[in-house]
């Protein structure tokens, strides 16, 4: 891509970028965030690249991943990404995409389900934007830095994002005044403002990647049973935090306690499976970790062997604590989880085939409207695809 003609700090932070998903690799220094190496998008896939009046694209068997806008979309006002190509689904937009385009809106199409990296960073007159129902996942910093982005409209469910999405934007900064934690369908966005002890509520079943990243005002935090990925850089260099309780935890990745020094008390769920090698990378902390499981279980986790974090620190096995049970969103049939068999029983009732009960017919008011509808069930089938 030609940089000519961008202000020097735009040209800095893409050439950055650049670097940063060439795989090169960078080691920890004065705390600076680091991001895991980058999930490669299809590669087992075959497409081909083409090119209409507006778009250069990727094709796939199945579906479309816009690539770059051409020159005269790019500064257009207005754009309107379509919901096929080639006869085919529009479903990503790949990394960079429409960074540094000059549009004040963007419509999407009901096809989108995911947003890459970048893909709308450093875009100074993006004004608003409003996700279709498709949505399912925002790449990090796909937003950063768009200083008129004052709206974002999400759809009635939990989309994940990742380091930084919406960050230096004032759409952000006016939700932080609101609540110092963001909290949007069930996920947290962003808690880089909160400060001292950090009660994550129930409820919430995703915390995006490097969302509490260097914030040194946080001491301590609980998340709920429900939150079971603790993504990469969760607590990256939270230089005060000294103890945190992850109910729910099944894995640790990368970065989550780098630089963590203060940190002297950890517990963590009996269900984790598996911890990141670099989970605790520039740890120099000595800790109580406690483990609510069997040490026969423990020994099951797939850790890295001579990390000196897990090496220092004194092991606790807990075997009688179990967290308080959650209350999951859209289960109707009280298994403990929202699948496609709630939405077979909403369903039914709702071609009037079949009964529920007081507790199934609350379960299944999704948008908490006092009443049941095809409302109801859509939402509900967005829950499924989301807990995907």
């Amino acid at each position: 891509m030609i940089l000519g003609g961008l202000h020097d700090h735009k040209a800095a932070a893409f050439l950055a970028a650049a670097v940063l998903t060439a795989g090169l690799p960078m080691l920890p220094q004065s705390g600076a965030v680091l991001f895991a190496p980058m999930t490669a998008y299809a590669d087992d896939e075959a497409y081909t690249e083409g090119e209409n009046s507006q778009f250069s694209y990727k094709k796939y068997a199945d579906h479309i991943e816009i690539m770059f806008p051409t020159d005269s979309t790019r500064k257009a006002a207005e754009i309107e990404i379509p919901d096929k190509i080639d006869n085919l689904p529009v479903t990503r937009i790949d990394i960079y995409g429409f960074q540094l385009c000059e549009m004040k809106t963007v419509k999407f199409p009901d096809t989108l389900e995911e947003i890459g990296p970048y893909a709308f960073s450093y875009c100074d007159n993006l004004e608003s934007v409003t996700f279709p129902d498709s949505i399912q996942k925002i790449g990090f910093e796909a937003f950063k830095h768009n200083a008129k982005l004052t709206e974002i409209n999400f759809p009635d469910h939990l989309v994940k994002t990742g380091d930084y999405t919406f960050d230096e934007t004032p759409w952000l900064e006016a939700q932080r005044k609101k609540d110092p934690l963001v909290i949007v369908n069930g996920a947290v966005i962003d808690g880089r403002s909160c400060e001292g002890k950090v009660n994550v509520p129930s409820g919430v079943k995703y915390v995006a990647s490097g969302a509490f990243s260097k914030n040194t005002q946080i001491t301590s935090v609980v998340f709920p049973a429900s939150v079971t990925q603790i993504c990469d850089n969760t607590f990256w260099y939270c230089e005060n935090l000294t103890s945190a309780e992850l109910n729910g935890a099944e894995s640790f990745g990368f970065g989550v306690f780098g630089g963590c020094n203060k940190l002297t008390d950890l517990k963590v769920s009996g269900k984790l499976k598996t911890i990141d090698d670099y989970a605790f990378c520039d740890n120099t902390a000595s800790a109580t970790l406690t483990f609510y499981g069997s040490e026969s279980a423990w020994k099951q986790v797939q850790k890295p062997d001579n990390d000196p974090f897990l090496q220092k620190a004194k092991l606790v096995f807990d075997e009688s604590h179990t967290p308080e049970p959650e209350e999951v969103e859209g289960d109707l049939n009280a298994d403990g989880k929202c699948s496609i068999a709630d939405a077979v029983m909403l369903q039914k009732y709702l071609l009037t085939s079949g009964t529920l009960t007081a507790d199934q017919a609350k379960a299944a008011d999704i948008n908490k409207d006092q009443k049941l509808d095809s409302a109801d069930l859509s939402r509900l089938k967005n829950l499924i695809l989301a807990n995907k």
